[in-house]
């Protein structure tokens, strides 16, 4: 899975920037129990960056955020629908005990893992499986002071992924002609080291089960000055890079504006995909199976 760096630094204090943090094991040294500092705070964003290790638990690697709510586990895996699913706390994926230095968890796909639980500052923790000898840090926010947004458009690329397709439904009258007003279609898809789309020229409500991807390239997604929009390229290697800015109407809506011809284009996502956020092994395997496929 291709890390994005989340943006969230500016509500983090400066002691869990320090690069002289000693893990160890919890303990109750800060007068509150292991329970009480699990469900001490609504949401553990996963910091993916500073995974280390050689394994991967699934459900940690596909989460934006988990929650430890009175037994039950949550998690935001999805970025549409994220700051309002489940109220914010996302969809329920398990349940889970507390051991000495350690909890359980039974998640609903994958099983139970045994994570032991190491703290490094009053809002961040390291969890540890032995079994898959793989590390995640987690930082604690109430969702009163969690920037849904700012995580949402920090990782927007998960965002497109997370429909099977989407549709052209509007193009505006303002704009010169150009080749992409051909384009009835895109499909975003994670594989290797780069992000992969796929477009159509199918007529319009073409089924999504139906469509005949006529070209497969590369995309790539940056930052503008205004951080609740991105610019997104999609590589055309016959005619060369269209270059758009990409803004988000709504959880299926998003808008594409050409910044050659002046032309604005609204896509609507089809075939929500939940779960979509996928841990480096799956993708590799997903990649795998996609070339497997084009090569019958």
């Amino acid at each position: 899975m291709k890390a994005l760096k989340l943006l969230l630094i500016a509500l983090i204090t400066p002691v869990l920037l320090t690069s002289c943090t000693t893990d160890v094991y919890y303990e109750d040294d800060h007068g509150i129990s292991l329970p009480e500092l699990m469900e001490g705070y609504d949401l553990w964003y996963v910091d993916y960056d500073a995974t280390t290790g050689s394994g991967d638990v699934p459900f940690l690697s596909r989460a934006f955020t988990v929650s430890f709510l009175n037994g039950d586990l949550y998690a935001n895996n999805n970025l549409a629908g994220i700051g309002t699913t489940g109220g914010g706390f996302g969809i329920r994926v398990g349940y889970y005990d507390y051991y000495t230095n350690s909890v359980r968890v039974y998640h609903d796909v994958y099983g139970a893992y045994d994570l032991e639980v190491y703290q490094i500052s009053a809002n961040r923790i390291k969890l540890y499986s032995p079994s898959q000898n793989v590390s995640y840090y987690l930082i604690g926010y109430q969702r009163s002071t969690f920037d849904y947004d700012r995580l949402f458009y920090d990782n927007i690329h998960y965002f497109l992924q997370e429909y099977r397709a989407w549709e052209k439904v509007y193009t505006s009258n303002v704009g010169a002609l150009n080749d992409f007003d051909n384009e009835h279609f895109i499909k975003f898809v994670p594989g290797g080291s780069s992000d992969t789309f796929k477009s159509s020229q199918d007529a319009p409500g073409t089924p999504v089960n139906n469509i005949y991807w006529d070209f497969t390239g590369y995309y790539g997604i940056s930052n503008t000055s205004n951080p609740y929009s991105k610019t997104l390229t999609l590589d055309y290697d016959f005619w060369g890079n269209e270059s758009f800015t990409l803004s988000v109407i709504n959880d299926n809506r998003i808008r594409l504006y050409h910044n050659a011809s002046g032309t604005t284009y609204e896509f609507v996502g089809r075939g929500f995909i939940q779960y979509m956020k996928q841990s480096p092994a799956e993708v590799k395997k997903n990649a795998t199976k996609e070339l497997v496929s084009k090569s019958k």
